[in-house]
């Protein structure tokens, strides 16, 4: 700190301080628009470990925190997304599954979540694990999960302002519910090699499942995860993605981060885990950005 007060940047932990003071600076005086309708998002990535869940909840958990009313749906059969959020999902929860197998509604299925407010999630539980099964003989398979979201949002007494699914990273039946069910899907991509390998193949199934089966979906966004920008893999990474989806990717870049690692064992996101780290300032900018471009659209 200089005699007037601002950081000496001649140094390169300086320089990282001054970032993230600037950085939490702009979102603390950030007002972000609210939709005038429900977004509903659809994170999806057939390739595992690319920071599906963890982007699901902290981008929620970001939103919640800006004042939005968000809702989790976690459609993974492992869980990941509940114990993220620090919801109840045991075996005997309703959940998810009791909703697109069973006739349970939504409403009785919706947990508030510790971290926010404004946070909720329908939990998944182990059961989920053999509906791709039961699925197959139930009548509109495809569209159980549509059916049952629309009719909670259309009488929940508060305003949802977002809905993140969170899909196993296979395209089964529950995937394609997940798809039929949102109007937007988030791909996250991670920044290594091979980092576009089977997105073409994602890419191909959101055209058919738009074609037969929801005419709204689209890809409005593309965010990339796991970023270390002291390698010349991840830039080229980025400047790759870039290239092929310049409309798409998010500028904000998700750091590689032991702070977002960490969190879910706490079951907590990053952002009430350790608001000042950059995992979280990151994931809070991806979200101003997200707000932002819906306001545009």
């Amino acid at each position: 700190m200089t005699a007037g007060g601002t950081f000496d940047e001649s140094t390169p932990l300086a320089r990282e301080i001054a970032d993230i003071t600037r950085r939490r600076l702009a979102l603390q005086q950030a007002d972000l628009p609210l939709p005038a309708s429900p977004r509903v998002f659809t994170v999806s990535n057939q390739k595992g470990g690319v920071g599906k869940t963890t982007t699901t909840v902290n981008l929620a958990a970001a939103l919640a925190r800006s004042g939005a009313r968000v809702l989790v749906i976690d459609l993974d059969p492992q869980g990941n997304a509940s114990t993220a959020l620090g919801v109840e999902h045991r075996a005997e929860t309703p959940s998810v599954y009791d909703v697109i197998v069973g006739d349970a509604e939504m409403d009785d299925v919706v947990q508030k979540s510790p971290e926010f407010d404004h946070l909720y999630c329908v939990p998944a539980t182990i059961h989920l694990a053999g509906a791709e099964i039961e699925l197959v003989s139930l009548v509109a398979r495809e569209q159980r999960l549509r059916t049952a979201l629309d009719t909670y949002l259309q009488e929940v007494d508060e305003p949802v302002h977002y809905v993140f699914i969170d899909c196993p990273p296979s395209l089964g039946l529950l995937t394609i519910n997940a798809f039929v069910a949102a109007r937007e899907v988030l791909i996250p991509i991670q920044c290594e090699y091979y980092a576009l390998e089977g997105l073409s193949q994602l890419l191909n199934s959101i055209k058919l499942i738009e074609k037969h089966l929801n005419p709204e979906l689209r890809v409005s966004t593309i965010l990339m995860t796991m970023y270390d920008g002291r390698t010349n893999l991840a830039q080229q990474v980025v400047a790759d993605v870039r290239e092929h989806f310049p409309d798409l990717v998010l500028d904000t870049l998700i750091p590689r981060s032991v702070r977002i690692s960490e969190a879910p064992s706490f079951g907590q996101s990053v952002i009430s885990y350790d608001q000042s780290s950059a995992g979280s300032l990151s994931y809070l900018e991806a979200a101003a950005e997200i707000a932002k471009r819906g306001a545009t659209t």
